[in-house]
This record gives structure tokens, C-alpha cells and sequence, in this order.
């Protein structure tokens, strides 16, 4: 860990090119400064199946710790459906496709819904059950 502390900034495009390095589909980065006091801003983005989207998580939250972010949680790691990366003033969601179309929380959040192939989301659900790990 460094000494030198990151701007949200940074921190916001390290995660983004982590998120694509494992090939990340529907990145969305909110903005969220003038909604809530908890935390500045917030990426969302999917993934094809649970392990993809344990992969994803995964590698934001090494390379945000590599570069000295402090991480603060990381919940749904488990099961890869919806993986939660807590890093103070950014929020990663790491989703299935279907997961994130059911929830919408980019829209909640002020953000545009992405437009899902109508056949992948239950695809998605389906591996994400079968799935053994």
C-alpha cells in the first residue's frame, strides 16, 4: 500500500480499465455527489455469468488496492450474482445481466437503463444457479 492518497478520479478509472481488462460489458460511471453524502460516485457494470462477475470484482478490488485505495467491504462475493465493492467514496456494482434489469439501480441513481439482449438476462440466471461455485 502507498502513502499517497487517490482522488475519486483516479480511483474511478482504475477500477473502470480493471472492470475492462476482464471484459466488462455496460460500464456506467454516476455521478453522485448531489444525491447522497455517502459516497461520490458509483460504476455498475455486468458480467456474462457469476464466475465472470466474481472475476470482475475481483480484479477492481486488487488494482484499486495495488494503487492504495482503501478497501472497505466487499459483499456478495459468494454467490456472483450482485458483488458489492465498498472503497469509501466509490461504489462498484458487479452484476448478471438479469440481476441488474431486475433491480434497475442505475436508473434509481439517475442513470440511463442499458438496453439488454432479451434472451441473454435469462441465460444468465439460468448458468448463474447452475453454476457449483
Amino acid at each position: 500500500m502507498t502513502d499517497k492518497l487517490l482522488s475519486i478520479a483516479q480511483m474511478r478509472d482504475i477500477a473502470v480499465a480493471a472492470l475492462e481488462d476482464v471484459k466488462a460489458e455496460d460500464v456506467l460511471v454516476l455521478d453522485t455527489t448531489k444525491l447522497t453524502p455517502m459516497f461520490e460516485c458509483m460504476i455498475v457494470a455486468s458480467g456474462n455469468s457469476n464466475r465472470q462477475v466474481k472475476a470482475l470484482a475481483n480484479n477492481a478490488r486488487e488494482k484499486l488496492k495495488e494503487a492504495g485505495a482503501e478497501i472497505l467491504g466487499m459483499e456478495g462475493d459468494q454467490t456472483g450474482e450482485w458483488v458489492l465493492l465498498d472503497v469509501g467514496p466509490l461504489i462498484v456494482h458487479v452484476m448478471l445481466p438479469a440481476v441488474r434489469d431486475y433491480y434497475n439501480i442505475e436508473q434509481l441513481w439517475g442513470g440511463q437503463k442499458p438496453t439488454f439482449n432479451p434472451t441473454r438476462p435469462w441465460e444468465a440466471a439460468i448458468q448463474a444457479h447452475d453454476d457449483p461455485q
